[in-house]
């Protein structure tokens, strides 16, 4: 990447991960501190609280990114990142859980994800975009690492009030990057590879392989959202004080790390994502059960967590490369839409009715529901198609005629190693799949070096 490039990626990097550490730094904490809240006292209260960030998100996540092309980015993201901040106030200075769940339902219509992609994608080459999106992947990853070490411990100095005001005092400080750091686009239009596009999502959801991957972050999401309504009550139940939950959380974040990593690395390099991605979905029921048995113990709740961490941290970096891999190369945005659409609803269905579960027949009814998510996830998974081991590639190829777009596909296409080719006529871009190893590119820029000529 140039040093524009650095810069733009690096700028919404730290959008992100600002908007995202301020989202998962109550996670550890809330559902303690909820206990002390006028109607806090109902765990169905708490997940709703917790849970409805999730739903505001994903009624508006895509309208913001289609807004975004409309009226133009930089707007759309400060005016979410407002409203976030907004959110955020309006909870730390809630007297009771419904103000609270007023808070979190403003934090969620705070939705950026999408706009904040198309301007990624707008600031970036095509050849680069790739590596600028895994930038902001990786931030989202270290800030829920940190949130979850770090809430514990900002809990005992602010309290959770004082974590809301600090959520919407770095959404302000976001803005500021917005305007200061993230450039201006030459040219703001449109990304198949980066943005929805409503007239595929019918044939994205329609996709059974999508579906199956759609359901495996949903899951995922639900489950988490579900235990942290259980968890941190039942560590405080155990004897440890909140104050020191961070030490259970960064032991086994840390154990996970140093497992994750070689599994992906092999099942990426090995062509052998499939296997990998079972056992981690299978491991993840394993985690499910451990806590359904093990909730009242303090080692019971240790190990199920690091065998929780090593699956979930595992499925996370997963399953944005298999939607990457599945979907159709003109419909890679849309797909990615609907995708962190249903992550957002696991959050939301999560927390509410795993508060509900909580509520009504005990701990241990969460971990039951999410045992069986778990089992219906590993059973889906198992009938998932092999990803094949491929790459995408996007190429400028400037603006051309129909036939002439038509034409270059079709040789693109001939390419040894090319999977699948496609031209964007109206954005002047070639997006080729090809296989990991053994593809000719040097054939393919001839190729584009001549229809440019």
């Amino acid at each position: 990447m140039n040093r524009a490039e650095k810069r733009a990626a690096s700028g919404l990097a730290v959008i992100f991960g600002l908007r995202m550490l301020g989202m998962f730094l109550i996670l550890p904490v809330f559902a303690l501190y909820a206990e002390h809240l006028p109607g806090g006292q109902s765990h169905t209260m708490v997940g709703l609280a917790l849970g409805m960030y999730g739903l505001t998100q994903a009624v508006l996540m895509i309208p913001f990114g289609i807004a975004s092309d409309r009226i133009g980015r930089k707007k759309v993201i400060v005016f979410g990142l407002v409203v976030f901040a907004v959110g955020s106030f309006v909870a730390a200075a809630a007297t009771d859980i419904y103000w609270t769940i007023a808070g979190r339902a403003l934090q969620g219509a705070g939705a950026i994800s999408a706009a904040v992609t198309a301007l990624l994608a707008d600031l970036t080459r095509e050849e680069h975009r790739t590596k600028a999106m895994a930038t902001i992947g990786s931030t989202i990853g270290v800030a829920f690492a940190l949130s979850l070490v770090a809430g514990p411990a900002l809990n005992r100095v602010i309290g959770v009030p004082g974590i809301f005001a600090l959520t919407g005092i770095l959404a302000l400080a976001a803005i500021w990057v917005v305007r200061a750091w993230v450039p201006d686009p030459a040219d703001s239009h449109f990304h198949a590879d980066a943005e929805a596009n409503p007239a595929k999502l019918v044939d994205v959801l329609k996709d059974a392989q999508l579906a199956r991957l759609d359901f495996g972050i949903f899951a995922l999401h639900a489950a988490q959202m579900a235990m942290f309504v259980v968890v941190p009550v039942a560590l405080q139940n155990s004897g440890l004080d909140v104050s020191r939950h961070w030490i259970v959380y960064l032991s086994v974040l840390l154990g996970s790390f140093v497992l994750m990593v070689p599994a992906v690395v092999y099942g990426e390099k090995r062509g052998q994502m499939k296997p990998v991605f079972v056992a981690a979905v299978a491991l993840m029921l394993l985690a499910q059960i451990g806590l359904a048995l093990g909730i009242s113990y303090f080692w019971g709740i240790v190990w199920a967590l690091f065998v929780y961490f090593v699956a979930f941290n595992l499925l996370e970096a997963s399953l944005p490369s298999l939607i990457s891999k599945l979907a159709p190369a003109s419909a890679k945005g849309t797909a990615m839409g609907v995708y962190n659409t249903a992550q957002a609803l696991g959050l939301f269905f999560g927390g509410v009715f795993g508060g509900w579960l909580a509520q009504h027949y005990g701990f241990g009814a969460v971990f039951l529901f999410c045992v069986i998510l778990m089992a219906i996830w590993l059973i889906v998974s198992l009938s998932m198609a092999s990803p094949p081991a491929i790459k995408t590639r996007m190429f400028r190829v400037g603006a051309m005629a129909s036939d002439q777009a038509a034409l270059l596909k079709a040789q693109l296409a001939g390419v040894p190693g090319v999977v699948e080719a496609v031209v964007l006529a109206e954005e002047g871009v070639a997006m080729l799949k090809v296989r990991i190893s053994g593809w000719d590119e040097a054939g393919a820029r001839s190729v584009l070096e001549a229809a440019a000529a």
